[in-house]
């Protein structure tokens, strides 16, 4: 089913009387997932996001749907189990933006060999039915042959395991077309500024503030989901002041550069860096990115760029084992996402010791904040998240349906290239093309994308800014920030003249593009 979905037709859901059944706060994985899962149960469901959807933290993962093979060691064999049959439902309801994904540990011990042979085979053994492939051990050769660039000095061998890779930012809005057409009203720019509470204290009503134009609408509600990451201590300080903190943030950062440095489909995984960390070099649309795990930090903020200290541990750490190793030149993109972990106890430095899990509370004043988690566990997450709605508001209960819901674009079919991203949306926009022949330019020498995509995503994935194209619907600025902004000012043209713009309008988001772009260079 495809939904033409026109702001100004959401927008009149807010001025209608209505109460909603759920009101849900943050467009990320969670809040997405979420509206998902209330609106299929056939709840009134509105979701209300400050920027754009997956504009923080679920845009800019190591984009791995995974169960988490590192948490084996830590003794989290029920969190693994948890997140390995979620990723192979996502597999199963989202193929188009998810795959599966071989990964290579060059391994230059023996005992490391029967070590990480055996957490692995452990890892395929839990997956259960769900599993998607078997972990083997690899001679030195076979190695050098999977990873022609990895550096043979001592190299004893290695282990071959499989993993999921997936677009993350491509799901989120694919999840908010799916809650869509499953009856949710669900927006954008739209920041939630304030609680309405009864003679109880209850929460009964917030205030939206629509932050293009400035206009105020007040929700009426049964219950209240606080789903905004990192951001969910400021939501739980507009219900009451003296909150304590939840959690803390944590700053994975990440380079991109060119498939060359790895030169093959495995990706590399280097499980314990000179800081015990892990290292992920991954092929993603065309490119390697190469990330690291989080480290705490003491602020938060929408756009984090990684740390000096952090860019120069992935290239000394990559420079270990590659021959040759990226240097600081050959990066095309730099990017960091902010992970909202359980606060830990007083003085607690290490995110080793953080839980990974989910957390999911409702306070006395009937709000329900989830946070945690992992993009992988998204749908679970949800699925608890809607029962306690149900149980704090007092509302039907109805039974999840999300663990067999194809996502909107699902599809068999594998088209070529990032076209694939689209799923059953391919052929529409193919027809876009045959209608108007000027949609097939592109948008910048290189690269496939064209402006088809953009008109596309200005009727059907609700961009508002050039940046929500170049960075979430395409992701050109992850990818190579320098070639998208070259592409901005062609975006800019095409969004204006499709959203009923002005030339200014357009050189201004030209203007705010290059400024955020600048973050993506070193």
């Amino acid at each position: 089913m495809l939904i033409e979905i026109n702001r100004k037709d959401q927008l009149e859901q807010l001025t209608l009387s209505q109460v909603w059944d759920m009101v849900i706060i943050g467009g990320g994985a969670t809040g997405l997932g979420t509206a998902v899962d209330a609106a299929s149960r056939g709840f009134k469901v509105l979701l209300v996001e400050k920027y754009d959807f997956a504009k923080g933290t679920s845009s800019k993962s190591t984009k791995l749907v995974h169960g988490g093979v590192r948490y084996l060691a830590n003794g989290d064999i029920k969190l693994v189990i948890g997140a390995l049959r979620e990723r192979g439902l996502i597999f199963k309801n989202a193929p188009h933006v998810s795959s599966v994904q071989s990964f290579v540990i060059p391994l230059y011990s023996t005992f490391d060999k029967l070590k990480y042979l055996v957490g692995l085979k452990l890892y395929d053994w839990l997956a259960g039915s769900l599993r998607i492939g078997k972990s083997v051990l690899l001679s030195k050769k076979e190695v050098v042959e999977k990873l022609p660039h990895i550096k043979q000095g001592g190299l004893k061998g290695g282990i071959l395991y499989y993993d999921g890779q997936f677009d993350d930012a491509r799901l989120a809005v694919n999840l908010g077309q799916t809650a869509v057409e499953h009856g949710a009203t669900v927006l954008n720019y739209m920041e939630a500024s304030d609680f309405h509470k009864n003679a109880d204290g209850k929460i009964n009503g917030v205030t939206v503030r629509d932050t293009e134009t400035g206009q105020n609408y007040i929700i009426q509600a049964k219950t209240v989901i606080n789903a905004t990451g990192i951001f969910v201590d400021d939501i739980l300080k507009l219900d009451s002041p003296n909150h304590k903190n939840l959690v803390r943030p944590s700053q994975g950062s990440h380079i991109v550069i060119d498939q060359k440095f790895l030169d093959g489909h495995d990706a590399l995984m280097i499980p314990e860096t000179s800081d015990g960390r892990v290292l992920f070099g991954v092929p993603w649309h065309g490119k390697v990115l190469l990330g690291t795990t989080d480290i705490p930090i003491n602020e938060h903020e929408i756009e984090p760029r990684p740390m000096e200290d952090e860019i120069n541990f992935i290239l000394t750490t990559a420079d270990n084992y590659l021959n040759p190793a990226p240097k600081r030149e050959d990066i095309l993109s730099i990017y960091a996402g902010l992970r909202p972990l359980a606060a830990p106890k007083d003085n607690e430095e290490s995110t080793k010791e953080i839980s990974r899990d989910h957390k999911l509370i409702h306070s006395a004043s009937g709000l329900i904040t989830i946070t945690g988690g992992k993009w992988t566990t998204y749908r679970k997450m949800a699925e608890e998240t809607v029962n306690m709605a149900i149980s704090v508001g007092k509302l039907k209960d109805v039974p999840c349906r999300t663990k067999h819901l194809a996502i909107h674009g699902s599809t068999p079919d594998v088209y070529h290239e990032h076209w694939n991203l689209y799923g059953k949306d391919y052929q529409a926009i193919q027809q876009l093309i045959q209608e108007n022949e000027t949609l097939r330019e592109h948008l910048v020498e290189g690269y496939e994308y064209n402006a088809a995509e953009v008109v596309w995503a200005c009727r059907y994935e609700m961009i508002r800014k050039v940046e929500d194209f170049l960075a979430r619907r395409c992701r050109l600025l992850l990818l190579d920030a320098k070639a998208a902004k070259q592409a901005a000012p062609k975006v800019a043209a095409l969004m204006a003249q499709e959203l009923g713009k002005s030339s200014e309008w357009a050189q201004n988001e030209v203007n705010q593009f290059n400024e955020l772009s600048d973050r993506y260079l070193l």
